[in-house]
């Protein structure tokens, strides 16, 4: 529904749009007027100091969304602001091609097409075909995630990622594209290159129609597409494989086996961020069933002839080698399917899930040596439901026991390790506690056919000692925080995560030939030596579930890999000491600062090429292609020179379009050299003229560094930090040349909703911008949030932002045009002054905040505040019956709009020219000039706020019918106020309280003041002050009020009277002086009154 505003909402009806219409065709005016008159396009300028401010280009596979423009703001803001602030700003953009996403899409177009037809006669458009395809999948998901979860337990949430994205699970690429294309132009989206063709220039479109303030002779597209960024990203990756920063090896990396290729974060549809993790798999050897028990003829078959004489093995995946001393049985899943599976490289027989199997099939036992045959397939000679390895006896190495047996364990996820869980219950709190639950409940065990002699003998084995935990730390932490059951899971975690990182920080072994030794030192030692002996392995999976974008369950392979050597040690700490001590680079938030600093050590060996999809192809082997985030490392420096190279209306890069007349093909690695890397000389043989040769490394090097990139966090580990790895390696020699800051905010919500097609709150820029205007789009974005947080952009903010503008052009169009009727003169009322004095405050506080990424408080106070101050000012001068002042009212108008231009610059650009006739652009105009803020003037404000308030809610108590009044005020503070205040500018320094200063207070008054009603009393009143001071300053520990009170009151008796319904008469009383009248205002009342908060007296 559409508010009073006479706005539709996006996706929505339309009731009344007027208001919104006059703004969007403003906004078209404008941005011809922008565009006419190149107001974006940056051009070196010795005089000016420049601001380069990038923001990650967006994958051209569809039209941008809200997200999208939420966190690019962040960039459109600062960059306008700089310009105000007079810095030379350069805002360029362009549109990330590289990658799987777009050739995998035009694959499955292909792929519908021929099979269903032009256009395509789906199944599932026959409703009942529909449903129960539909059902099928929901049913198919459920009962994936109950295999997830474990057993027969209901499952939490059956929905895919995919259900839950777009309702129903049945998604076409033909349908996507309908909805972004023309029915007749889909077929030719089969061809991955349209792709390339079709949607940047839209992006291009919808950008400039949001007023992002970008300069477009410097855009341009990724891959072999696009000749002459193919020639800078072939130049970067020379570079690094010259500083031996590109290696090529057998690596273990994520890898997709549908694509055949390793599968980054940009290839994923769901686990991005997400990396290998290494366990170890201990082989706990099956020995012959000796109980008797039906449910093991298959173990006994497999034992006596499938396995041919091949040794069979229970192969849990471990965290904790070290531990293996104190096992005493193993666990698996009852209802859990296990296979028993051919391990080649070592002739053995591994019983895991199929889904570790199917990853170990992509693993090296060592060197080049895979464990199966054939990469990627493993023979499975028989399969096994949990129930039926339950009473196996087990060999376990190093365990103390000759003889464990294989256990139900009704909490094992399937969808981790190998389904298989070797038992260590003195360091292990969930194993301690379901190890205790079988010995202590012979139901459980009858249960589950498990005699005594398999549960009952086995003790906790004391294998490590931690100080305060003893030498059996699960044992301890389970009866301090009185763990009962497995089901316990929330105390679990927090046992196993605390005995897990004391047992490896500060245990020793105690146990074993190790004995002595801190954990730390012997657990790798320990790992080794039970691969040297052949009774473990290294086994590599996914931290968790990773998606391809051809909805392939991601494995992890040890792969032949060009790969990026991040971590190496040099290299790692150059990065973090510019990041974290140099002093040189600004993350505008501590927790995004100890964000970088892990992802700076946790980054390794990066595989920086496929076999499949768009790119560049590496320079010396062009079997392969460069990944799309390895492709957009450094790109922002080639944002300095494409204009020269490219052009404008030149995404592609067609070179008889060049401004520079420069064929690609001269593009060599001298050449770029000579321009972005100093103690090159031009080639000898260079087809490039000189000085244009000197213009392009010149506009480099004027623009370099980069001095803000802003995008959202989840890049922090991967885009982001790659980027200072890169930097620190090109221009390894010349540090000033790395990035100088990085901003990041986090996912937005809509309507405090996560976006979703389903709930119809998925937002597409441009639709936004239509159903809001472009600048009441940026307005809630602006108003949404700056933090890591969620931020939630409010269709109801950007709904109410559309009559606001309005109304607020109207006042400032008409109050203009009646400027010369208005007071005028040098003598200026107590008023006049305060909205003086509150505009240079907004014009400080609104430019700090933008400065620091604070958009939301900025608008608070460069807008909400500027208003508010605005109202009270008009609302004083009609009751007083006063005219606004031309002067005061002139500079406000001026002054609010451009502390609103960086968020809405058609608003501020249309008011500036076309309604104060200024000259030049609003955008190009300087911040105004705070004069420095008058604190006792903002006392003063404060004072009139608070005592009117105060006289409102006096006067809706009392009864009707008083028509005179007394106001009454005091000049001194009571003694205990007085020491309190005293006590307060004694921690006073250097502008500033101690951070201890709350417990402070409480500390010095319960030494002061005996009577705990004062004390509480004091503490307040000190509360109060520090508010105070935040606010006004040091002069808010005055003893004093710094101002006259009678004379501020005097001054507003008027407008004080207007505000008190009923009251004709009013005067202004002392107390606590030598005056008369004052002795005769009775204790109920003066009792209530202090220095600074008068009351009124009723008379």
């Amino acid at each position: 529904m559409a508010s009073d505003s006479g706005t539709a909402t996006a996706g929505g009806g339309s009731k009344g749009t007027a208001k919104r219409d006059a703004l969007r065709a403003n906004e078209h005016r404008i941005q011809a007027l922008w565009e006419e008159q190149h107001a974006f396009e940056g051009n070196p300028d010795a005089s000016k100091e420049p601001f380069l401010v990038t923001f990650p280009y967006p994958y051209s596979n569809g039209n941008l969304h809200i997200g999208h423009a939420f966190s690019m703001t962040k960039a459109v803001f600062r960059a306008q602001f700089e310009r105000h602030m007079g810095k030379n700003v350069l805002f360029p953009f362009a549109f990330h091609c590289t990658g799987m996403p777009i050739q995998a899409a035009a694959n499955k177009l292909k792929t519908e097409i021929s099979t269903y037809g032009i256009p395509p006669k789906f199944p599932e458009d026959d409703p009942e075909v529909r449903a129960k395809m539909e059902a099928e999948m929901a049913a198919a998901a459920e009962e994936a995630a109950k295999k997830q979860a474990g057993g027969d337990k209901k499952a939490k949430g059956g929905k895919t990622k995919l259900v839950q994205k777009t309702g129903t699970g049945i998604v076409r690429q033909w349908n996507i594209l309908a909805k972004m294309v023309p029915e007749d132009q889909i077929p030719s989206f089969q061809d991955a290159l349209h792709w390339l063709s079709y949607f940047p220039p839209i992006g291009v479109d919808h950008l400039k129609d949001f007023g992002a303030g970008v300069d477009w002779r410097r855009a341009f597209i990724t891959t072999y597409v696009n000749p002459y960024y193919d020639a800078f990203i072939r130049w970067q990756f020379e570079v690094l494989r010259e500083k031996e920063k590109v290696l090529f090896g057998k690596r273990n990396n994520v890898y997709s086996l549908v694509d055949g290729q390793v599968c980054a974060d940009h290839d994923r549809s769901e686990g991005e961020g997400i990396g290998p993790q290494e366990y170890v798999l201990i082989k706990l050897q099956v020995l012959p069933p000796g109980h008797g028990q039906a449910r093991h003829a298959k173990m006994q078959a497999l034992l006596d002839e499938k396995a041919a004489g091949r040794p069979v093995y229970l192969v849990p995946a471990t965290l904790r080698p070290e531990t293996m001393y104190g096992q005493t049985n193993c666990f698996v899943l009852p209802e859990g399917e296990y296979g028993a599976y051919v391990i080649d490289a070592t002739n053995e027989i591994f019983i895991m899930s199929a889904r570790s199997a199917r990853n170990l099939s992509c693993q090296v036992l060592s060197g080049n040596d895979y464990f199966t045959k054939e990469f990627g397939k493993i023979d499975c000679l028989e399969t096994f439901t949990g129930d039926e390895l339950l009473g196996l006896p087990l060999k376990a190495p190093l365990a103390t026991y000759e003889k464990v047996y294989t256990l139900p364990l009704l909490t094992i996820s399937m969808g981790k390790g190998t389904g298989v869980v070797t038992s260590v219950p003195s360091d292990a709190p969930d194993d301690y506690v379901s190890l205790k639950a079988l010995q202590d409940k012979p139901d459980f065990r009858a249960k589950y056919d498990i005699t005594d002699d398999m549960v009952m003998p086995f003790k906790v084995v004391p294998i490590i000692s931690i100080e305060g935990y003893g030498e059996a730390s699960a044992v301890y932490m389970c009866e301090k925080l009185k763990i009962k059951s497995p089901n316990d899971k929330a105390k679990l975690t927090e046992a196993k995560d605390e005995t897990y990182l004391k047992g490896f920080t500060i245990g020793v072994m105690s146990f074993g030939p190790h004995k002595g030794e801190k954990v730390s030192d012997a657990k790798p030692i320990i790992k080794q030596k039970m691969i040297d002996a052949g009774q473990a392995c290294l086994y590599f999976e996914p931290e968790s579930k990773v998606m391809s974008r051809t909805n392939d369950e991601c494995v992890v392979a040890a792969t032949d890999q060009w790969y990026l050597a991040y971590g190496e040690d040099s290299w790692t700490e150059a990065v973090r000491k510019h990041v974290m001590e140099s002093g040189n680079f600004d993350a505008y938030d501590p927790n995004a600062l100890g964000r970088y600093d892990y992802t700076i050590g946790w980054l390794k060996e990066w595989a920086c090429t496929r076999q499949f999809g768009l790119g560049t192809f590496l320079p010396w082997d062009t079997a392969w292609v460069i990944e799309s985030l390895s492709d957009s490392t450094i790109y922002m420096a080639y944002y300095t020179i494409v204009h020269i190279l490219q052009g404008p209306d030149n995404l592609k890069g067609d070179k008889s379009k060049s401004p520079g007349n420069i064929d690609p093909a001269d593009l060599t690695h001298d050449v770029f050299n000579y321009i972005y890397r100093k103690g090159f000389s031009i080639p000898a043989d260079c087809k490039i003229p000189a000085e244009t040769l000197d213009r392009m490394r010149d506009e480099f090097r004027y623009w370099y560094p980069m001095a803000l990139r802003v995008s959202a966090k989840d890049l922090i580990p991967n885009h982001l930090t790659m980027a200072l790895f890169n930097h620190a390696a090109i221009w390894e020699d010349e540090p000033e040349l790395w990035p100088r800051g990085y901003y990041c905010n986090g996912h937005v919500l809509v309507d405090a909703e996560k976006m979703s097609k389903s709930k119809g709150n998925f937002l597409i820029m441009k639709e936004t911008c239509d159903a809001y205007g472009a600048d009441a789009t940026r307005f809630a974005c602006a108003d949404a949030g700056d933090s890591l947080d969620d931020a939630n952009f409010s269709r109801e903010v950007a709904d109410a932002t559309v009559l606001t503008l309005v109304t607020e052009e109207a006042w400032i169009s008409e109050t203009v045009a009646a400027l010369e009727t208005l007071r005028t003169g040098d003598d200026l009322n107590i008023m006049d002054r305060i909205l003086l004095n509150e505009v240079n405050r907004y014009i400080e506080g609104a430019g700090n905040c933008f400065a620091s990424m604070q958009f939301k408080t900025g608008i608070k106070l460069g807008w909400f505040e500027m208003l508010n101050a605005r109202n009270e000012y008009r609302t004083w001068c009609t009751a007083s019956g006063v005219a606004l002042h031309q002067t005061v009212i002139r500079r406000w108008i001026e002054v609010i709009v451009i502390l609103l231009c960086p968020v809405c610059p058609h608003w501020s650009e249309n008011i500036w020219g076309t309604i104060l006739r200024k000259e030049g652009l609003a955008v190009k105009a300087p911040w105004p000039k705070a004069e420095t803020e008058d604190k006792i003037l903002t006392r003063q404000a404060m004072f009139l706020r608070s005592a009117l308030k105060q006289f409102r809610t006096q006067a809706g108590k009392i009864k009707k019918g008083w028509s005179a009044v007394s106001i009454v005020y005091s000049d001194s503070y009571p003694q205990w106020k007085i020491d309190v205040l005293t006590w307060l500018q004694s921690q006073y320094k250097d502008g500033a309280f101690k951070p201890t200063l709350m417990k402070d207070i409480k500390d010095w008054t319960s030494q002061h003041f005996s009577d705990k009603k004062m004390i509480k009393l004091a503490m307040q009143f000190a509360a109060f002050v520090q508010t105070e001071v935040n606010d006004v300053g040091e002069a808010a520990l005055d003893v004093q009020v710094p101002f006259d009170q009678q004379e501020a009151l005097a001054e507003n008796v008027n407008y004080i009277k207007s505000q008190l319904s009923g009251v004709t008469e009013i005067d202004i009383i002392k107390v606590g002086g030598d005056e008369a009248a004052g002795k005769e205002v009775p204790d109920r009342v003066s009792e209530n009154v202090t220095p600074g908060k008068p009351t009124l007296w009723f008379r």
